[in-house]
C-alpha cells in the first residue's frame, strides 16, 4: 500500500498547492524532498503522476508547524517545485502561499481563534521573515465569502491582510546587494549579440533584477503567451539573471529559482508602473506578492531603474503603490520612508485564500514508509 499523508489543497493568492503539517512529513530533508517531488509528480512537464498543476504557480507547497518561539504563533516553510525539475527549493519566500498558512492552521486545529477577526504572527522559515496576518473569521475559521477581490483570481472572498516585517535582505545580505540602486552590466552569450543594460538589484522580500523592457527590445506590455514564446528574449533574460546573481553575491543560480527577473515599463492603466515577471524561466500570469513588495520599494527609490518610468503617487496616496501586471493590478502599501536604504519600508497588502480539497496524498512506499 502507498503511504498516505494528510494534506489540504489550497489556493493562496494567485498560487495553488498542497499544504502539510510538518509533523506529517519526514524529518530528514532529503527524504522529505523525495516525498514532495513524488506527491507533485515531478520531474514531468505535465506532472501527470502527481497533484502538481503543470506550471510553477501550481507547483508550490506549504509546510506549516506550531511555533515554540516567543511571540510567534505559527511557522511556515514554502517549497517550490518545477514541473520538469527534480529539486525542491526552500530558500525564497512566497507571499501568495503565505496567505493560506493561517487558514490551513485554523482548518486543521493547529490554531484556535474566536470573534469576527484575529491577527497571528507568522515566521517564514525560508528567510526568517516575520509577518502579521489578519483575517476575518466565522466559527473560528476563515470566513466563507467576502468582498475582497484580487486580480488573477475570479470572484471575491474574505480579505487576508499581510503586514510584512523586516523584509529587507531576505535572501541577499541587504536591500541593495550591490550597494547601488542601479548597475550597468555587460552580457555576452551564444545566439545573440552582446549587450549592456542598466539593472536594479534589490531584495525587499524577494531578490529581484529589475530592468527596462525597452532595453531588451520589448514593450513591457506583451501578453504572457507572447513572452513565453519569445525564446531569444528569454535566453537573453536568463543570461542576464545568471550574471546579475554573481553581482548580488548569490553565486551560481542556474539550478535555483531566484533571483526573479522583472521587466518594467511606464504604466498604461491606473498603476504606478507596469511589470512582467519571470519566475524565473516563464512569465508570471500576474506578479508574486513579495516581488510586488520589492518593485513597490524600487518605485520610491531614487536612482533605480524604475526612477523616470514610474508614476509615483503623491499626497495622501503616496504610500500606496498600484503595480500593473498581466492580470490587472496589485496594490502594496508602504509604511516608513522608502527612500532610506538603511531603513526600508514595511509593506502591507491584501490577499485571499481558500481550501479547495481535504484528503490524503499517496506516495510510493518505496520512497517513504511513513515513519518520521
Amino acid at each position: 500500500m502507498p503511504t498516505a499523508i494528510p494534506c489540504l489543497l489550497m489556493r493562496g493568492g494567485t498560487s495553488k498547492g498542497p499544504f502539510f503539517n510538518a509533523a506529517h512529513l519526514p524529518q530528514d530533508v532529503a527524504t522529505r524532498d523525495r516525498v514532495l517531488l513524488a506527491a507533485m509528480g515531478s520531474p514531468d512537464r505535465r506532472q501527470i503522476d502527481g497533484i502538481g498543476g503543470g506550471h510553477p504557480l501550481t507547483s508550490k507547497i506549504g509546510i506549516v508547524s506550531e511555533s515554540t518561539q516567543a511571540g510567534v504563533d505559527l511557522e511556515f516553510l514554502f517549497a517550490q517545485v518545477q514541473p520538469d525539475g527534480n529539486t525542491v527549493d526552500t530558500r525564497p519566500n512566497c507571499g501568495n502561499m503565505l496567505a493560506a498558512a493561517v487558514p490551513f492552521a485554523l482548518a486543521t486545529g493547529m490554531l484556535q481563534a474566536e470573534g469576527e477577526s484575529a491577527t497571528f504572527r507568522v515566521l517564514a522559515r525560508n528567510t526568517g521573515m516575520l509577518a502579521d496576518v489578519t483575517l476575518a473569521l466565522s466559527a473560528g475559521q476563515l470566513a466563507d465569502g467576502g468582498s475582497a477581490c484580487i486580480d488573477g483570481v475570479p470572484g471575491t472572498a474574505a480579505a487576508i491582510e499581510i503586514c510584512f516585517l523586516e523584509t529587507a535582505g531576505s535572501v541577499c545580505k541587504s536591500l541593495l546587494p550591490t550597494g547601488r540602486p542601479r548597475d550597468r552590466i555587460a552580457v555576452a552569450g551564444e545566439g545573440y549579440a552582446p549587450f549592456s543594460i542598466d539593472i536594479t538589484c534589490i531584495d525587499n522580500g524577494m531578490p529581484l533584477v529589475i530592468f527596462n523592457a525597452a532595453d531588451l527590445g520589448a514593450s513591457g506590455y506583451e501578453s504572457v503567451a507572447e513572452l513565453d514564446a519569445n525564446t531569444e528574449l528569454r535566453r537573453r533574460i536568463e543570461a542576464l539573471r545568471l550574471q546579475a546573481a554573481q553581482a548580488m553575491g548569490l553565486g551560481d543560480v542556474a539550478a535555483k529559482n531566484y533571483p526573479k527577473m522583472t521587466m518594467v515599463a511606464p504604466p498604461r492603466q491606473s498603476g504606478a508602473i507596469c511589470t512582467r515577471s519571470f519566475i524565473p524561466h516563464v512569465c508570471h500570469e500576474s506578479i508574486g506578492v513579495l516581488a510586488a513588495v520589492t518593485v513597490g520599494t524600487a518605485v520610491h527609490l531614487p536612482g533605480s531603474v524604475c526612477d523616470g518610468l514610474a508614476l509615483r503617487p503623491k499626497g495622501a496616496d503616496a504610500a500606496t503603490v498600484p503595480i500593473e501586471h498581466p492580470s490587472g493590478l496589485m496594490t502594496v502599501r508602504l509604511t516608513g520612508r522608502a527612500t532610506q536604504v538603511d531603513a526600508p519600508p514595511q509593506v502591507a497588502l491584501l490577499r485571499t485564500a481558500r481550501v479547495l480539497m481535504r484528503g490524503e496524498v499517496m506516495v510510493p512506499k518505496a520512497i517513504w514508509g511513513g515513519q518520521a
